[in-house]
């Protein structure tokens, strides 16, 4: 069902965390990027893509849902089949509305939002931070369920003047009915549901602490996974008794499917949103000043067998190209420097090795964690300078070095099989 999202990791109830990395694709691949989808348009700025899920779930629903309508509708014949089209359209239409009320809260919180996907089990706004507060964690939060909840207003008021046996009569209550559905499912205390980062506000709010929040909050999705594996094919069953229907039957086993692949969604939700919290209490350890390896600066024109030795004898890593005042105008791609031959480094100057300093590829020694992270990602490159804050040079910052870091973090932000969170 539809949800919001914050750092990265998807708010939704068929939500998956996708992996952070320093050097994220952007947007600019227009509707390209891994597991994007087809790029529909933009709304406040936000890219809105549709997974190629979505038209699976869309085909299901059309064909249950005019399954349905011939016993409601038996006169419609085929034509129940577009009848149930629109209907799959218009509910992943309320799927949208609920995703675009999570990004303009979160945009009016500046916050960037990634993208908004509707996928197999609803949707998912990806918003690129953290709330800053539990407060607006709760709003965030909550503004999908209650936008839900207004939309099944609307369509019960549009009900009222509509005859009940009619087509405009079926649509409204099914909609109506589905944005209750939508607005009750992801108002359940877990994550990743809303009700669950709702919950984690609550307990952030109490105990002070957003990693005690996101413990319970995820404990309580895991436990709603379970309930949901055991209690959905049960209450399906509820009021049907005098079927004798045996549980090996049709129904049943969609019923069983249904609630097995819900309960492994939540699971699943509810362990990343673990993972990515332990990650961020781990990020501050990701420092500019600690990665960064020494430098020499050298001169564009001198030979690269020569600009070797004095980094070796300044037990140095790394070199800086700098002009006749000293100013750096560039760094010594590592790679370049592996490609060439010792007997070629005599003959070769640093200066056909190196890469100029574009903008942003000056950084801060003092520069931590996710701001690191979000330096890195908005001017991709292989190396970076790092300056103190007078302007002097620290040294050379390699991605494959932050690279290495993050991931150590993340193996140890990931629990050892069989322990606790």
């Amino acid at each position: 069902m539809g949800d919001s999202d914050d750092d990265r990791t998807p708010r939704s109830g068929g939500g998956q965390a996708p992996e952070d990395h320093p050097q994220r694709p952007t947007e600019k691949e227009k509707g390209k990027e891994a597991g994007g989808g087809i790029l529909m348009g933009r709304v406040f700025g936000v890219p809105v893509y549709v997974a190629p899920s979505w038209f699976l779930v869309a085909a299901l629903i059309t064909w249950f849902f005019g399954n349905q309508l011939d016993r409601v509708l038996p006169d419609l014949g085929g034509g129940r089949y577009l009848v149930a089209l629109f209907f799959a359209v218009a509910f992943y239409a309320s799927v949208l509305v609920h995703e675009l009320a999570h990004t303009f809260a979160a945009l009016r919180f500046d916050l960037p939002v990634r993208r908004i996907q509707l996928q197999f089990f609803g949707g998912v706004s990806e918003i690129e931070k953290e709330s800053q507060t539990p407060g607006r964690e709760f709003v965030l939060a909550g503004v999908g369920p209650l936008l839900s909840l207004v939309l099944a207003g609307v369509f019960a008021i549009a009900l009222l003047p509509v005859e009940s046996g009619t087509v405009p009569g079926v649509l409204l209550a099914g909609l109506m009915i589905s944005n209750l559905i939508v607005a009750a499912f992801n108002l359940l205390p877990g994550l990743p549901l809303d009700g669950g980062r709702m919950l984690r506000a609550v307990v952030w709010k109490l105990s002070g602490s957003p990693m005690t929040g996101t413990v319970a909050a995820a404990w309580c999705g895991r436990v709603l996974a379970v309930a949901v594996l055991i209690g959905f094919p049960l209450a399906t069953h509820m009021g049907s008794v005098t079927d004798r229907e045996s549980f090996t039957g049709l129904e049943s086993l969609t019923d069983a499917l249904l609630a097995a692949i819900l309960a492994a969604i939540i699971w699943t939700g509810a362990g990343n949103s673990l993972r990515m919290a332990r990650l961020r209490e781990r990020l501050p350890a990701l420092n500019a000043r600690a990665l960064t390896r020494r430098a020499v600066p050298v001169t564009g024109e001198t030979p690269l067998s020569e600009a070797l030795r004095r980094a070796n004898d300044a037990g140095a890593r790394a070199l800086v190209v700098v002009d006749a005042e000293g100013t750096p105008v560039a760094v010594v791609r590592e790679a370049g420097i592996a490609g060439v031959p010792q007997h070629r480094r005599p003959w070769v100057a640093v200066s056909a090795l190196a890469q100029d300093l574009a903008d942003g590829m000056r950084l801060p020694a003092d520069l931590t964690g996710e701001g690191l992270l979000d330096h890195l990602r908005a001017t991709p490159a292989t190396e970076y300078l790092v300056v103190e804050e007078t302007g002097e040079i620290y040294g050379v910052l390699s991605t494959s070095d932050v690279e290495r870091a993050f991931i150590d973090a993340m193996a140890r932000s990931s629990p050892a099989p069989g322990s606790g969170p």
